[in-house]
């Protein structure tokens, strides 16, 4: 579209938008989620104990058996320090995740055993009224013992009449 001479552009409403670019970089959230509870369950494993066990241990006893010149990080291993706290600092929003992960699934399966409870107690009552009204007909319907009490009062007023 012209508008005093220059051309104007305007976003229709029934056509999608361009893809603008962006700085931040693009990522799947779904994937990100499951990559995370993977890091989050392996954090909580003997596996992942022993592991750090013996990183730690090799890092200490390198940089205190070795000669001074191979030494990367002396005592008090302040770089020790330093990559366990980034780990952790990456560990904690990864477990995070996975726990906000884990109660959506743990909500969205208790709303389903809620609506399968429902529809239980629905077919129970509806079950037990079904089962009132069967007795209710039975009571109506002569029993095999109320038969043969009557037929053998009709005997006795037959013998009696001979």
């Amino acid at each position: 579209m012209t508008v005093r001479g220059r051309t104007v552009t305007t976003d229709r409403l029934d056509q999608p938008r361009a893809l603008r670019p962006s700085l931040r970089p693009h990522y799947d959230p779904e994937t990100f989620g499951r990559l995370s509870e993977r890091i989050a369950r392996f954090l909580g494993t003997a596996r992942f104990l022993v592991y750090m066990t013996v990183f730690v241990s090799v890092w200490v006893i390198w940089n205190v058996v070795v000669p001074p010149n191979l030494k990367f990080d002396p005592y008090p291993f302040i770089f020790l320090t330093l990559m366990l706290s980034l780990q952790a600092s990456y560990a904690a929003p990864l477990i995070l995740l996975a726990q906000n992960r884990q109660s959506d699934r743990d909500r969205i399966q208790y709303e389903a055993d809620r609506e399968a409870a429902e529809r239980n107690q629905a077919e129970i009552e509806y079950l037990t009224r079904e089962i009132a009204g069967l007795r209710l007909a039975l009571s109506e319907v002569a029993t095999r013992d109320y038969l043969r009490a009557e037929l053998s009062r009709l005997l006795e007023e037959l013998t009696e009449r001979r």
